[in-house]
């Protein structure tokens, strides 16, 4: 189900410390990136040439809740980018290797939505600017920013043998839920879509 939500859900809780689903909010940093702690959405995480797209840390939020960033600024291939920081995070985080094949589909889940959320930043939004990933026992919440005006939706009706326009509809059909969120008077969103986690 696609909803807009003037601000970021809280059906699991308040968010984890530094974590916003609102794009902008705050000063850009122009420090190198710690792997040690997480850095907020609005922060300046950035993967470039010289510094490998590596696992940004996680947060001390209560609960068990892991929070990973990646800034795309200046960067090319951002599709693969993407695929293999999230796939660094859920090795972190035990998801892989996969001990079963359900944890193993669960995983390649999570890549594919980030494969379909990024791509459709590049084809419909100008691009992705931000990939936050957050994870707790139950939940994986995958968060593209982006400075887009438009509304990502999918295609009604679904016809599976044409070509393209499958992204969202893949989105939400693996999905527990996913939305967009925006901030009055600042560019762009952010697409959100939660995954449950492996049993």
């Amino acid at each position: 189900m696609s909803t807009t939500r003037p601000c970021s859900p809280g059906d699991r809780g308040p968010e984890p410390s530094g974590v916003s689903g609102v794009p902008g909010g705050g000063a850009s940093t122009a420090s190198a990136p710690r792997r040690d702690m997480a850095v907020p959405l609005s922060g300046a995480q950035s993967a470039t040439a010289s510094t490998p797209p590596e696992a940004s840390g996680s947060s001390g939020a209560p609960g068990g809740r892991q929070v990973r960033r990646l800034t795309f600024e200046d960067q090319g291939a951002v599709v693969p980018l993407a695929r293999d920081f999230t796939r660094q995070a859920l090795q972190a985080w035990g998801w892989l290797p996969a001990a079963t094949a359900d944890r193993r589909a669960a995983a390649e889940d999570v890549l594919l939505v980030v494969s379909e959320l990024v791509t459709n930043a590049c084809l419909h939004a100008e691009g992705p600017d931000q990939l936050g990933i957050v994870c707790d026992n139950k939940v994986i919440r995958l968060e593209v920013t982006d400075r887009g005006a438009g509304q990502p939706t999918p295609r009604t009706p679904h016809q599976a043998g044409r070509p393209g326009g499958h992204g969202m509809f893949i989105v939400q059909r693996l999905c527990l839920d996913w939305g967009v969120v925006r901030a009055p008077g600042v560019p762009g969103k952010t697409v959100w879509a939660e995954l449950g986690a492996p049993a």
